[in-house]
């Protein structure tokens, strides 16, 4: 199972790649730094929908322990 699925691994500050929206037919990840979480719920199927500090929204595809 994907990681980016449960809010509990998702943490303000963490560095992560998401998938925009708009790329969602590509699958296109967007790397960025975890501002706010989004998804309520403690799982979601296609991933925890965050705010990037950058202003960007997205699904948690990947959790990275190196730096942008």
């Amino acid at each position: 199972m994907n990681e980016g699925n449960n809010r509990g691994t998702i943490k303000v500050g963490l560095n992560v790649g998401v998938v925009l929206k708009q790329d969602q037919r590509s699958g296109k990840i967007t790397r960025g730094i975890v501002k706010r979480i989004l998804t309520n719920s403690s799982h979601h199927p296609h991933g925890i929908k965050v705010e990037l500090e950058n202003g960007l929204v997205g699904r948690v595809k990947e959790i990275h322990l190196s730096p942008v």
